[in-house]
């Protein structure tokens, strides 16, 4: 089977987190992914370190997920306007155009950001990107 040609943003799920729908940007400049992450609380579970964070899956809208997964790593990624922050990382499923594979994503604030979500080039192993369409997957701009 051959890969998903996907447009420069799409309508993705991430199973593992509880979120069936969530906007995000394909970004081929982006090495890592990150996802927009609100009351980001560290805790120890079976001498493992965990994570429990908050997001609005859906931008403009109220609905509030809390998710919880284990740390991965914790990394320092600079951000497209060169800051630098240390942020955690979690591997968790992803769920596009009907495949599913786990990707590194990253917690931060992505408050003011256009896309709730970036999907970086580590992610992508498993899709194509045609940078001049949107949507190649179904849902439009405010509808899955």
């Amino acid at each position: 089977m051959g890969k998903v040609v996907v447009g420069w943003r799409e309508w993705a799920s991430l199973p593992e987190l509880g979120i069936d729908a969530i906007k995000m940007k394909v970004d081929t400049g982006a090495r890592t992914s990150a996802i927009h992450a609100f009351e980001v609380e560290p805790f120890e579970r079976d001498g493992v370190e965990w994570v429990r964070f908050s997001l609005h899956p859906i931008q403009d809208q109220p609905q509030v997920t809390v998710c919880e997964a284990p740390v991965l790593d914790r990394r320092v990624v600079t951000d497209s306007g060169g800051h630098k922050e240390e942020r955690p990382v979690i591997l968790t499923l992803i769920n596009l155009g009907g495949r599913q594979w786990p990707i590194e994503i990253t917690l931060t604030d992505r408050e003011n950001m256009k896309f709730r979500m970036l999907l970086g080039r580590t992610a992508m192993t498993e899709i194509v990107v045609e940078p001049t369409e949107s949507f190649l997957l179904g849902g439009d701009r405010d509808n899955p």
